[in-house]
């Protein structure tokens, strides 16, 4: 009995107030905090669902007293809105094909810097490392002249080649220090039973990554997808993603919030899709360093 109140005695006041920070009031303050912080997002929703002269007389929240603003009137008027639907189509040509390509060369290159003997190996992945320092902007006027050179400025190739190039530093820095975590009796068990490179990489590795994978494709997706510096100086000015489209929406008409609330809306929804249907993967390949 001596030894437990002695211990309660030497606690310290920062173990007690850890002690107490599990209750019900920091519980509630958290949730306050999450409704403060998604309180912006409400009010695009509310917005994006209201008349543009119901925006201009008053308030998102009056919705709450008179629900009878809410329409959908203003989704079907993006929809009908050729500027926000090529828009959309644009961009996703550009996040598909940037996400894919990243996936796929950044897994190749992380299980060769992984599991590969080759020269230099260990100077070329300092080298990608020391790529992950390098600022997007030092690049944006070197290789505009690049791309007006070779006649892929303002086109859909140019994007994707940008966002592929800064990309993959960070893709094969990833994948290749989850990659070298995998057990290496269970490849040399499948050297064994005469599985090639390629087939070990397809069968064994690729499954045993698949939260790391997960986890990129959708850092790549949100980066791409929500890029508006890279779209606004390389993408097709007759074409551009959705974020420079509402940009131009709202440099040309200003106050033409019935196509920019749901348009902001609709670009916001999409990548929070893609985040919220692999979540599971996503917090599996970001927890996988600290468990092992």
């Amino acid at each position: 009995m001596s030894g437990t109140v002695t211990a309660k005695a030497r606690q310290s006041f920062a173990a007690r107030l850890a002690a107490r920070a599990g209750g019900g009031a920091v519980r509630v303050f958290l949730v306050l905090v999450a409704l403060f912080w998604l309180m912006p997002t409400v009010g695009l929703l509310l917005s994006s669902l209201r008349d543009p002269a119901d925006m201009n007389a008053s308030g998102w929240w009056t919705v709450f007293t008179a629900p009878a603003q809410l329409t959908t009137a203003n989704y079907a008027a993006i929809l009908e809105n050729e500027t926000i639907t090529g828009s959309l189509g644009a961009t996703v040509l550009i996040t598909l094909p940037a996400t894919v390509l990243v996936v796929v060369i950044g897994s190749l290159a992380g299980y060769a810097f992984a599991w590969m003997e080759f020269p230099g190996r260990d100077w070329w992945f300092l080298l990608v490392v020391g790529l992950l320092v390098v600022p997007v902007q030092v690049a944006l006027v070197p290789v505009s002249k690049l791309f007006g050179a070779v006649g892929i400025f303002e086109t859909t190739l140019g994007v994707v080649l940008f966002h592929v190039a800064f990309g993959l530093p960070f893709a094969i820095f990833l994948l290749r220090n989850f990659f070298a975590e995998i057990p290496r009796e269970l490849l040399e068990a499948a050297r064994l039973d005469g599985a090639g490179e390629i087939r070990l990489f397809t069968r064994v590795v690729m499954p045993l990554g698949g939260p790391a994978i997960a986890s990129l494709g959708i850092f790549q997706f949100l980066w791409v997808w929500n890029d508006m510096l890279v779209a606004l100086i390389f993408a097709d000015s007759e074409s551009p993603p959705i974020t420079v489209a509402l940009q131009q929406q709202v440099r040309q008409f200003g106050n033409n919030v019935d196509i920019l609330a749901p348009g902001a809306f609709v670009s916001m929804v999409i990548p929070l899709a893609v985040f919220f249907a692999f979540q599971r993967q996503f917090v599996s390949g970001v927890m996988a360093g600290a468990v092992k």
